[in-house]
């Protein structure tokens, strides 16, 4: 399957839904790795939107990217919650051990808010980190 079919059957499995924007721009994001300006024009197109509107989705959510990248990803909780359990601390140490081998985004709530500050790595999460743990976590992505 070329990757037109691909991006067709992907918005026809949420067509069905209301609201189908969001799922459908996560499917593609997993598939393809990013939502570039063709499938942003495809996805409008599909669900009779402005390629504006799908657009302004795309670049307000901060997980969506418009081109793949390779590198592992931690997330780094800096709600407030982790905030008042010393998150801001280790943003320096996780910044030094990311360098650029590995991308270091910040998210606002893992739903570890009393076992903070929290990172997720792929599927899993981690809580009550510490500097040592934080970059450990980074070093093993």
């Amino acid at each position: 399957m070329d990757r037109t079919e691909r991006l067709a059957r992907i918005v026809a499995d949420h067509a069905f839904r209301e609201g189908p924007l969001l799922p459908i721009l996560h499917d593609v994001q997993h598939a393809f790795g990013g939502i570039d300006r063709e499938a942003e024009a495809a996805i409008a197109e599909a669900l009779n939107l402005g390629r504006a509107e799908v657009h302004g989705v795309v670049s307000f959510y901060p997980d969506f990217r418009d081109a793949p990248d390779p590198r592992p990803e931690v997330q780094l909780c800096r709600a407030e919650a982790c905030q008042t359990r010393g998150v801001e601390a280790l943003v320096p140490a996780a910044q030094a051990a990311a360098g650029e081998r590995v991308r270091l985004t910040s998210v606002y709530c893992l739903g570890l808010c009393s076992a903070g500050p929290a990172a997720r790595r792929g599927g899993e999460v981690f809580a009550r980190l510490d500097e040592a743990g934080v970059v450990r976590l980074i070093e093993e992505a």
